[in-house]
């Protein structure tokens, strides 16, 4: 009989205003206040201290980049040990001047830096032109070992990937983590991509038997309406805790123990045939040729 591991997670989904100094500010009073309500893994979403910039290109939005350790890195860093949290935290990196990645860094609950991620599906599309600021992630998929379980996150784009998902897993992750910034598509008004994101998202849970929490923005920036939705769900893909377009603090109990049991139903990981999987390495694949 599996005994309980109890995790209290928390998602932070916020508007995003002009200034810099204001939205760090404000993530911070949101951490306070997740840490207070009992939350012991705290995520906030991409980029959380800017407006999204990729709408446009434009040679400023290059000035939104920190070199890591930086200001902000640090005072979240501080912020997760004062609070005993684990905190995972978006940020535009500086690598390099002309070198940049839309990054996460994950602090454990004593303050001390677990790791780093950098995204690794860069999209590009009407008000999705990311290519032009972010450098595709050459670290590879993180599983980050914390306090409080074992975490995978990748960042927004790559949430659509179920190869993303699936490595995290056999990395050992307990819970995925998908800090995202996604809306309304300006090109296409009429199209809503929420419950297709949700979807998919979920499905990720249910096919490694994993809990996995998508952390969205919200509000209304130059042309888009980020729509929130913010969400955790469990191993066999029920929603544990979902918000809505507006800022909020999610709060939900993540048993851990319940990814064994549902592994010990559904055996997917077992049953993989993973001598057959060649062509996934391939571009195209032509058919039966294979």
């Amino acid at each position: 009989m599996s005994t309980t591991r109890s995790v209290q997670v928390g998602l932070i989904q916020m508007p995003c205003q002009p200034e810099v100094v204001a939205n760090r500010d404000r993530a911070e009073q949101l951490v306070r206040d997740a840490a207070k309500r009992g939350a012991q893994v705290i995520c906030l979403q991409e980029l959380f201290d800017a407006r999204y910039c990729g709408q446009t290109v434009d040679v400023k939005g290059y000035e939104l980049a920190e070199p890591l350790p930086s200001p902000t890195t640090e005072r979240f860093g501080r912020l997760a040990g004062e609070l005993g949290v684990v905190l995972i935290v978006p940020i535009y990196e500086e690598a390099r001047p002309g070198v940049y990645f839309n990054s996460v860094v994950v602090y454990d609950a004593d303050g001390s830096l677990v790791g780093k991620y950098r995204k690794t599906h860069i999209p590009d599309g009407p008000q999705y032109l990311e290519k032009y600021y972010f450098t595709p992630g050459d670290l590879g998929y993180k599983v980050f070992p914390t306090r409080f379980g074992v975490l995978g996150v990748a960042i927004c784009w790559d949430e659509w990937y179920p190869e993303v998902a699936r490595i995290m897993a056999l990395m050992g992750a307990e819970i995925l983590f998908y800090p995202s910034a996604i809306g309304s598509e300006p090109d296409e008004p009429e199209l809503s991509t929420q419950e297709a994101w949700k979807t998919v998202i979920r499905a990720h849970g249910v096919a490694n038997n994993v809990f996995v929490a998508a952390v969205n923005r919200v509000g209304v920036e130059d042309q888009m309406t980020f729509y929130g939705g913010s969400f955790l769900s469990g191993p066999l893909g029920e929603v544990l805790c979902e918000g809505r377009d507006r800022e909020e603090v999610l709060i939900a109990s993540a048993d851990l123990a319940q990814i064994r049991k549902a592994r010990n139903l559904l055996h997917f990981l077992r049953d993989r045939r993973i001598d057959t999987y060649g062509p996934l390495l391939q571009r195209l694949v032509e058919p039966n040729d294979n």
